[in-house]
């Protein structure tokens, strides 16, 4: 019975580099018109590669890494649009008001961090979520804005929560 060889995965991303780095560079730059993102984002890929714990047996090796290359572009553009948002909303703020730079980079941080959770949530469940705990407003408020039973705002704020807390923790809570 012959024996397959195990390949250590950092030799096998050692190769995908060596040979489709500079392919997946390009097609980076053509999405995001800008060589030093596309370098850092194609870096990126790289190192996710180096992070992935299951065995890579790739059949196709560009389809692979454009596939991890689309999500990074994704949550590179995200990042750009929460950025600009953050920065036009404090652009009207007197000088004693502008937060230091320090505290902007904290900020945009905890930003991305929010976006990340609420990403994967229903449309509806994000907005009674965002209802309860950025406008403030009582469930029996946010039924009758929404137009649905106060008990499916209860379920909805709760999905939300229960997401948030398995995404922030990558575990079901204990109770």
């Amino acid at each position: 019975m012959p024996t397959t060889e195990y390949i250590p995965c950092e030799r096998v991303v050692q190769t995908l580099y060596s040979t489709h780095h500079s392919w997946l560079n390009r097609w980076l730059r053509s999405r995001l018109g800008n060589a030093a993102d596309a370098a850092d984002l194609a870096q990126d890929t790289f190192v996710r590669l180096l992070q992935k714990t299951e065995r890579l047996e790739l059949k196709a090796p560009r389809a692979f890494l454009r596939s991890i290359a689309s999500g990074l572009v994704i949550d590179h553009w995200r990042r750009e649009d929460i950025q600009r948002a953050y920065l036009e909303s404090i652009a009207h703020l007197p000088e004693a008001l502008v937060p230091s730079a320090e505290t902007r980079i904290l900020v945009l941080e905890l930003l991305e961090e929010i976006a990340r959770l609420l990403d994967g949530l229903k449309p509806k469940v994000r907005k009674a979520f965002l209802l309860a705990q950025c406008d403030g407003l009582a469930h029996k408020q946010i039924a009758l804005q929404m137009g649905v039973s106060l008990r499916t705002v209860e379920r909805y704020v709760a999905q939300a929560l229960y997401h948030c807390y398995v995404l922030r923790y990558g575990r079901d809570y204990d109770g």
